[in-house]
C-alpha cells in the first residue's frame, strides 16, 4: 500500500538572504518531521520531499506563503516506503549547477503534455532533446529523443555544441521534474537557438497524464527507488551491463573505489558479489581478503 507522497518541486527567483531562507527551511522541516533534500542558492530553491499527506501539505502551505513563491509548482507521486533517509537543506551557488552564466528572463516556451503528444502524432518535424544523464536516459527517453553522452549537467553546454548546425529547428527539451530543461533552454536562447520548447512540469507529469504513449522505458529518479513508479509496468529498453540482457535494475559497484551507478541483472549481482566488472569483483575481493588478513593479525597482536 503506497502510504507515502513525494514531491518534486524548484522556483527560480531571487533570494536575497539563502543562509536565512535555507535556516527557516530546515527548522519547518525538522518540525514536522519531513525527509528529503533543498538546495537554496540567489536564484531559487530546489528541493524533493517524502512524508505523509499531513506533512506534505503542511510544507506545501509553507512554502506558498512565502512571497515570490506562491506560485511554486509541486510534482506527485506515491509510494510504500520513504525513498530518503535524512534531512538535506544545503546553501548552493546554483540550485542546478551549469557553472554559466545564463538569463533565467529567457527561457524556452513551455510545451504541455497534451501539445507535445500532439506535436508527435502529427508528423512536425522537431528535436526531442534530453537534458538529464546518460545514466538516466538509457532506462529511459522520449521516442526518437537525442541523448547527450553527458554525466552531469554541468556538461551540457559541451554536448549542445553538436546541435550548433541545428539552432533554427524546433527544439524540445525534457528532464524530470523541469529544473534542468528550464536553465538548459535559458542557456539555449543565450547561445543562439530560436525555436525552443521545455516540456511543462518534465517526465513525472507527462506519464501520469498520458502512459503508454510517446514514453519508452522506466524514469530514473535520484531517491532511494532510482526507477520511478510511474510507467512501472512499461518496457524495459536498458540491458544488464554483464550479460546483456534486459534489465533496469540500477546498483552502485560495490567495489568501493568504482562505485559507479551501474545496471545489473540480479543473477549477475549475486554471482559478481554486486560488482560491475570482473576487474572490479577483482580489487573487491583483494580488498575483503587484506581487511580479513589486518584483522587477523590485529588479534595476534593483542592476544
Amino acid at each position: 500500500m503506497n502510504n507515502f507522497l513525494i514531491i518534486l518541486f524548484y522556483k527560480f527567483t531571487e533570494i536575497d538572504d539563502p543562509e536565512g531562507f535555507a535556516a527557516g527551511q530546515r527548522e519547518f522541516c525538522k518540525k514536522e518531521g519531513l525527509l528529503g533534500k533543498i538546495l537554496v542558492a540567489r536564484e531559487g530553491i530546489n528541493g524533493s520531499f517524502s512524508g505523509t499527506r499531513e506533512q506534505i501539505d503542511k510544507y506545501k502551505n509553507f512554502l506558498t506563503s512565502i512571497e515570490g513563491f506562491m506560485d511554486v509548482n509541486f510534482k506527485e507521486e506515491t509510494a510504500s516506503f520513504r525513498p530518503f533517509r535524512k534531512l538535506i537543506v544545503r546553501v548552493k551557488k546554483e540550485i542546478i549547477r551549469l557553472e554559466r552564466e545564463v538569463d533565467m528572463g529567457s527561457i524556452g516556451k513551455y510545451i504541455t503534455p497534451e501539445e507535445l503528444l500532439a506535436l508527435y502524432e502529427s508528423g512536425e518535424d522537431f528535436i526531442m532533446l534530453d537534458t538529464r544523464n546518460s545514466y538516466e536516459s538509457d532506462v529511459g527517453r522520449f521516442r526518437n529523443a537525442v541523448t547527450p553522452a553527458i554525466d552531469s549537467f554541468r556538461e551540457f553546454p559541451e554536448a549542445l555544441e553538436g546541435l550548433r548546425d541545428k539552432k533554427d529547428r524546433k527544439i524540445v527539451t525534457y528532464c524530470t521534474g523541469g529544473i534542468r530543461c528550464e536553465k538548459a533552454t535559458a542557456y539555449m536562447i543565450g547561445s543562439g537557438f530560436t525555436d525552443v520548447y521545455q516540456l511543462k512540469d518534465g517526465i513525472i507529469n507527462f506519464c501520469q497524464q498520458y502512459p503508454d504513449t510517446v514514453w519508452e522505458g522506466k524514469c530514473f529518479v535520484f531517491d532511494d527507488r532510482l526507477v520511478s513508479d510511474v510507467e512501472a509496468e512499461g518496457e524495459v529498453i536498458s540491458r544488464c551491463t554483464l550479460c546483456g540482457e534486459s534489465s533496469d535494475r540500477y546498483q552502485n559497484c560495490r567495489n568501493p573505489v568504482c562505485d559507479d551507478l551501474v545496471i545489473l541483472c540480479l543473477k549477475c549481482s549475486e554471482e559478481n558479489d554486486g560488482c560491475c566488472s570482473h576487474e572490479c569483483l577483482g580489487e573487491y575481493r583483494a580488498q575483503i581478503r587484506k581487511k580479513t588478513r589486518e584483522r587477523q593479525g590485529h588479534k595476534s597482536r593483542t592476544a
